[in-house]
């Protein structure tokens, strides 16, 4: 197994998101890797849990990452939400990402969990990636 892709994934997918114009706008440039401290705005998407499995093969280490990114927004319905986690997919979905280390395979949406956290709403996208390790 090799989990080397996994920070390079992690730093592209995130690059990826901030630089999507239409994304940024959308909540205000509010795009964390990890919320801050403090009072977070009313909308906001953040990156979340990561599970990595192995697929390294005969030539390679590699690995399966499946990742969360997740809307936040304390609107009292999900249409807000929904049309954010719409530019997420849209911006992620086969990406070709490049790795600082590693190379991407394939980037696809895997599923997605709308919930009710308190006052909140959020969604979590769940994405799965393939990842070769070049070390």
């Amino acid at each position: 197994m090799s989990y080397g892709g996994s920070a390079a994934l992690q730093a592209a997918v995130y690059g990826r998101l901030i630089g999507d114009a239409e994304l940024s706008a959308m909540v205000g440039g509010a795009i964390y890797d990890a919320p801050p401290a403090g009072t977070l705005p009313a909308l906001y998407v953040t990156l979340g849990p990561e599970e990595v499995r192995d697929r390294s093969d005969a030539t390679a280490g590699g690995a399966w990452h499946r990742f969360t990114v997740s809307v936040v927004s304390e609107a009292a319905g999900f249409a807000t939400a929904k049309a954010v986690a719409a530019a997420v997919g849209d911006a992620l979905t086969d990406a070709e990402l490049s790795l600082d280390r590693g190379h991407l395979a394939g980037l696809r949406f895997y599923r997605a969990r709308a919930l009710r956290d308190g006052a909140l709403r959020r969604i979590d996208l769940i994405f799965r990636a393939r990842v070769s390790d070049a070390a």
